[in-house]
């Protein structure tokens, strides 16, 4: 976006754009939101920046009527694969905080003086102006949304004294915590609750079927879900968390709401931004659905759910070896697998609700788990390979990767292909285009949605799967649609999770046909080539 492009955008108040720059007004020293309800500046008296830190390092302050930390994060830095983005994907998981900034340095290749140099030029901030930002947000959330004591909302937030705390929260929001906890009303636990309660902002609309997506997913003792919630244990660097998420569409002004049963204050940050992530939460729905809903295969279905996300990992290393069982069966074979193989994993240290054990780690899964697997031996082997090279440090991979990197890290193992590099790549990076082509799932979806559309071009399934030219009704652009969806390119990830949700309804359906009933014929024939994951 460019100067005015942004300035229509505040002077418009569009809630779409909060969180993915900030407007700083010159002649009051105060940064806001997009959609600050403030009298809108002149725009000789506006600077905008691409992040808060830049906003911080360039002297002014927080607004104290818009919050402007108190929104979702932007998009982009799923988006952009550069240093800048990985770079931003890395902080908000922490690296900083635990690492330094010559850890976040060495993951992303470079020498700390480089990176630093890289991001001030990308994004107006260096490296501990980012990290420091992030802490600010973090803070505010916990002192607004909850009852912790001050010293403690310090280090969960990533502080590494109250003194510094106490500094950078006066210094963004020119107020004292206790003054800045005074400014909102706090919803209060039991008092004999340790749980803590945060409200999660996102942008609208939203679709809960990501918990669904979940839900079918979840592995007993480890997971458990709903169409409106999700829980599950996970491990972190500093110890075993346990965290749940709710989803209310009628309650007012808090519809998503996290619930942390255990975590270490240390991962209480990283924790967040993983949970985040899991939904998906810092999308930007509408600029997203008005790219799908030009093509015609699927616009309907983009009418009909509005806002659908696209779940992503808290645990990477987790999610690599739960996308190499799934291979080539069904969701509901790919979780009984799971569970078998969560035998072997340890238990939780604060068990709850159900919730006991943790997903094995790389290395239990090499040393005895592997054991608990059935199937090809070939595909255990390699399971076990994987498994023991991301125990021994020779495979790391993560959120601070881009689609060609995580390709030459994943690859060159066996049982690895383009397929499963893709699934990791949307569900870990959150890579946004990539579109699963030979997927079992995607193929029985693209028919289940051809078979809705209306009139004559129902009876051509190659219409819709192989792309001919024909004329769309309103409005859509008349010419070949390619079986690659490149037409919605950079949004292809969303794309693919509505096929998948399209075959899902479609198998649904098929399962509540009458008994007497003519079965149909299989919508894609068996294949080594394709992977089943719905």
């Amino acid at each position: 976006m460019d100067f005015w492009q942004r300035y229509r955008a505040i002077d418009a108040r569009d809630t779409r754009f909060d969180g993915q720059f900030y407007t700083a007004v010159r002649t009051t020293g105060i940064y806001c939101r997009p959609s600050c309800p403030a009298r809108t500046p002149k725009a000789g008296n506006v600077t905008f920046y691409e992040t808060s830190a830049a906003a911080h390092d360039a002297g002014y302050r927080a607004c104290k009527r818009c919050l402007p930390e108190a929104v979702p994060g932007t998009p982009a830095w799923n988006l952009r694969s550069d240093i800048a983005g990985r770079a931003m994907r890395l902080i908000g998981d922490g690296v900083i905080n635990r690492d330094g900034v010559e850890g976040l340095a060495s993951r992303l290749g470079y020498s700390s003086r480089q990176l630093n140099r890289i991001l001030t030029h990308e994004l107006g901030a260096g490296p501990l102006s980012l990290a420091r930002a992030s802490r600010a947000q973090t803070a505010r959330t916990l002192l607004v949304s909850t009852e912790m004591p001050i010293a403690d909302v310090a280090f969960a937030a990533g502080f590494s004294s109250v003194r510094q705390f106490n500094g950078t929260i006066g210094d963004v929001f020119a107020m004292t915590p206790s003054a800045l906890r005074a400014t909102a009303r706090h919803r209060r636990a039991p008092a004999a609750s340790t749980a803590l309660t945060l409200n999660l902002p996102y942008r609208e609309p939203f679709d809960p079927g990501v918990f669904e997506f979940l839900a079918v997913r979840a592995i007993p003792g480890i997971e458990e879900g709903s169409s409106r919630s999700y829980a599950r244990t996970l491990r972190l660097a500093h110890g075993d968390a346990r965290f749940r998420v709710d989803y209310d569409a009628d309650a007012d002004g808090r519809p998503l709401v996290l619930t942390i049963g255990a975590v270490d204050l240390r991962d209480l940050a990283s924790l967040l931004s993983r949970v985040r992530r899991l939904l998906d939460l810092d999308a930007d729905p509408v600029a997203i659905d008005g790219s799908l809903a030009t093509d015609p295969r699927l616009a309907a279905r983009v009418a009909r759910t509005p806002g659908m996300r696209m779940p992503g990992a808290v645990d990477p290393q987790e999610l690599l070896i739960r996308a190499m069982i799934g291979q080539q069966i069904t969701v509901a074979a790919a979780r009984t697998a799971l569970t078998q193989l969560s035998a072997c994993g340890s238990d939780c240290l604060v068990p709850a609700d159900g919730l006991h054990r943790l997903f094995p780690s790389a290395g239990q899964i090499a040393g005895a788990g592997f054991g608990l697997l059935r199937g090809p031996q070939r595909r255990i082997d390699s399971i076990r390979g994987a498994a023991t090279a991301m125990a021994a440090g020779e495979l790391d991979f993560g959120y601070g990767d881009d689609l060609p990197g995580l390709a030459a890290k994943l690859q060159p193992l066996a049982g690895i292909g383009p397929w499963t590099v893709g699934y990791v790549a949307m569900r870990v990076i959150g890579a946004p285009d990539v579109f699963l082509a030979n997927d079992a799932a995607v193929r029985n979806g693209i028919r289940a949605l051809h078979t809705s559309v209306p009139g004559p071009a129902a009876n051509e399934p190659a219409t819709l799967q192989q792309g001919t030219q024909q004329l769309q009704p309103g409005g859509h652009r008349d010419g070949p649609l390619s079986p690659d969806f490149r037409e919605v390119s950079p949004w292809r990830s969303y794309a693919t999770m509505h096929l998948w949700a399209a075959a899902a309804a479609a198998h649904a359906a098929d399962r509540k046909r009458p008994a007497a009933a003519a079965p149909a014929p299989p919508l894609t024939p068996p294949s080594n080539r394709t992977k089943a994951i719905l």
